[in-house]
């Protein structure tokens, strides 16, 4: 799952999701390489997940007809919001947070995005890997550019929780919700997650690099590699390509990005806790010493802060994301 696919992976599979049938011999010949090396290559593609119908004197295909990215089709779909992101599409990177992180110190400019159809090293919250098969996740990372310091940015990982929930939404009967700091769940299964990493000073120039995965189609063998219940779109229903759907996330993105560069979190704390799937729920907090607190959820401050009411009706803020949230079985 973690080596770096052959270089010919990627156009290897773009020609074969048109449903048809590909001879080894016309592959070979295409891509200058022997017919055990195709057949090698696409050993690769189903130890990463992906179905490869191969049958003997008619050749290879894939069953079902993945949509690529293409970062024409989403700059078509974003129309005059397209000018606020620089677009790359990767096919393999170790994950699109490092890669955009070493590219934002670089230099690269604000509103570059960087979305892979595989990721060899995917980082999620906590340390935590982030599984991605080809075709069937979105993962991209985008670059924010701020001159108002670390400080301004408290809360931007709910924010962009909200504009990815409003993206799903714009195609699903079952609404995504939120849940505090930086997941979206359907039913209380996670769909997407969000890391958000972040450098600069605490009041001149700093960058956020904001990391999002969600899940498209996953298989079986992935749900059983995630610790955690999980959701995907084809299971809501949800059939939009995705070119459409990361333009929508895009876009969405690009309006809550807007509100809180001119007035912070708290200027969007109403639309976010519309969509608090925790708000009035007896849940517990484990904080980062191990320590767990039981309350009762009630949303969060003007700061994007976790409001926990406790046995005597008092709210207390939690921060930090080393604090994970879960909802009390006990109660």
């Amino acid at each position: 799952m973690h080596t770096r696919p052959h270089k010919a992976l990627f156009p290897l599979l773009r020609r074969l999701s048109d449903g048809r049938f590909h001879s080894g011999e016309a592959l070979a010949q295409a891509f200058g390489l022997s017919r055990s090396s195709i057949f090698n290559v696409l050993a690769q593609a189903e130890a990463m997940g992906l179905t490869i119908h191969a049958v003997r004197g008619r050749g290879y295909r894939m069953p079902e007809p993945v949509e690529w990215l293409d970062s024409d089709a989403v700059t078509r779909h974003l129309g005059a919001a397209a000018d606020a992101y620089a677009i790359h599409v990767l096919d393999s990177v170790d994950s699109t947070n490092t890669a955009l992180m070493a590219a934002a110190l670089s230099g690269a400019v604000d509103g570059t995005l960087y979305c892979a159809e595989h990721q060899h090293a995917g980082k999620g919250r906590r340390g935590r890997q982030w599984h991605s098969v080809p075709g069937g996740s979105l993962t991209f990372s985008v670059l924010w550019r701020f001159d108002t310091g670390l400080q301004s940015l408290a809360g931007l990982s709910l924010v962009v929780g909200l504009a990815i929930a409003r993206a799903v939404n714009r195609h699903s009967r079952h609404p995504a919700r939120l849940k505090w700091p930086n997941d979206v769940l359907v039913d209380y299964r996670k769909l997407a997650g969000i890391l958000v990493e972040v450098q600069g000073d605490m009041h001149g120039a700093a960058f956020a690099v904001v990391g999002i995965g969600l899940n498209v189609r996953l298989s079986e063998a992935q749900r059983d590699a995630v610790d955690q219940a999980v959701v995907d779109l084809a299971e809501m229903g949800v059939t939009v390509g995705r070119n459409q759907l990361l333009a929508d996330c895009l876009l969405e993105l690009h309006a809550v990005l807007s509100a809180f560069r001119q007035r912070g979190f708290a200027v969007l704390r109403e639309d976010w806790q519309a969509l608090d799937a925790y708000a009035g729920r007896a849940v517990a907090l484990t904080l980062p010493d191990a320590r767990s607190v039981h309350g009762v959820a009630a949303g969060v401050d003007e700061t994007g802060a976790f409001l926990l009411r406790d046995a005597a009706s008092g709210l207390n803020p939690y921060s930090g994301g080393e604090i994970s949230l879960r909802l009390d079985a006990a109660r």
